[in-house]
C-alpha cells in the first residue's frame, strides 16, 4: 500500500549513456569523450556536419574531438551540449568525461541555498488544495505531497498502516503494478499505455541508467511488456486524456499537468517535477472539496 511519510506533507530497450564513462576508464579522457559524443549526436539525430554548423565549429573539429584525436576546450564541450539540448546532468558527464570538473551543482532539496526553491513548492502545493499535488524527481520518486493526494490516495488504499516504508515511494510503479492503484483505476490500460511510452521518451531524452532501471522495473511488471508492445486503444476525441478512479460507488474523473521550474541552474531542480490533478467533472470537484471538510 502506498504511504506518504510526515515529512514529505505540505503543512497545512538502451544502456544509459553513463556507463560509457565506465566502460572507458582504462582508455584515454579523449575517447571517452569521444563515444559519449558520438552517442549523443546519434540519439539527436546529428550528422557531423550538422552538430558542426549548430554549434558554430568545423566538421573537422567534431570528427578529431570523437575519434580522440584533439582535446576540446570546456567551452566548446558546453556549446557542444547546449546545441543538443542536453540535461545538465548529461553535460556534467561530457565535461568529466573530457578531464574538466563538472558546470552544473547537484545539492539536495534541503540544502539552506535552496529554502527560496522549497517554499516555492509548498506553495504550489498548498495553493492546489484541495486537488492533489505531487512533487517527484525525473524517476517519479516523490518528494513532498499535499493533503488533497494523501486524501485521494486513502480513498483508493486505505489509510496508512503506521509501519514505516521499506523504500521511498515511487508513483510509477504505484500507477503500474497491481499491487499498487492499477486495480481502481477504470481506464487503466489507456493510462498505463500514455504513461509507459512518457517514460520510454524519457530513457531516450536523458540518458540516465536510472531512467533505464525504472523503465525494466515497469516492463517486469505483470502485463506491461505486453501493453508496450501494441498499438493504443481506440478512444474518443477527448481534449485530454482522463483517469478514471473508482472504488466502491464512487467514481473520480481527473485530468493532470505536470510543471518544471523554470531556467533551472542545477542538477536536481531540473529534474524536479509538479503533477497537479484537477477534476473533471461537478462530481469529483464536490468530492475532493467535501473531503477537505472532513465529510
Amino acid at each position: 500500500m502506498i504511504q506518504f511519510p510526515r515529512k514529505e506533507l505540505v503543512p497545512s530497450h538502451r544502456r544509459g549513456i553513463l556507463s560509457v564513462v565506465n566502460d572507458e576508464q582504462k582508455s584515454s579522457n579523449g575517447s571517452a569523450l569521444g563515444r559519449l559524443l558520438k552517442e549523443w549526436r546519434g540519439r539527436r539525430g546529428y550528422s557531423q556536419l550538422d552538430l558542426a554548423l549548430a554549434a558554430r565549429t568545423t566538421q573537422r573539429h567534431v570528427s578529431f574531438i570523437e575519434s580522440g584525436r584533439t582535446a576540446p576546450s570546456r567551452e566548446m564541450i558546453l556549446r557542444i551540449a547546449a546545441t543538443m539540448d542536453l540535461p545538465l546532468r548529461q553535460q556534467n558527464a561530457l565535461l568529466l568525461a573530457a578531464g574538466y570538473a563538472p558546470a552544473w551543482g547537484q545539492r539536495d532539496l534541503a540544502a539552506p541555498d535552496l529554502a527560496m526553491v522549497n517554499s516555492a513548492l509548498d506553495f504550489m502545493l498548498a495553493k492546489h488544495e484541495p486537488f492533489p499535488a505531487f512533487v517527484v524527481d525525473r524517476w517519479w520518486k516523490l518528494l513532498r505531497a499535499n493533503r488533497g493526494a494523501l486524501s485521494l490516495t486513502e480513498f483508493l488504499a486505505g489509510p496508512p498502516s503506521g509501519q514505516r516504508a521499506v523504500e521511498p515511494v515511487n508513483l510509477a510503479i504505484a500507477l503500474m503494478s497491481p499491487a499498487g492503484l492499477r486495480p481502481f483505476i477504470s481506464n487503466w490500460e489507456e493510462v498505463a499505455h500514455y504513461f509507459l511510452r512518457g517514460v520510454q521518451a524519457d530513457a531516450q531524452e536523458d540518458g540516465a541508467p536510472e531512467t533505464l532501471v525504472l523503465l525494466n522495473r515497469l516492463l517486469a511488471l505483470p502485463d506491461v511488456q505486453a501493453l508496450s508492445e501494441s498499438p493504443p486503444a481506440a478512444t474518443t476525441h477527448a481534449p485530454v486524456l482522463t483517469i478514471h478512479v473508482r472504488r466502491g460507488d464512487i467514481s473520480l474523473a481527473l485530468f493532470t499537468t505536470i510543471a518544471t521550474l523554470g531556467t533551472p541552474r542545477d542538477v536536481t531542480l531540473q529534474e524536479v517535477r509538479i503533477e497537479c490533478f484537477f477534476p473533471m467533472d461537478d462530481v469529483t470537484d464536490r468530492c475532493f472539496h467535501a473531503w477537505a471538510h472532513g465529510e
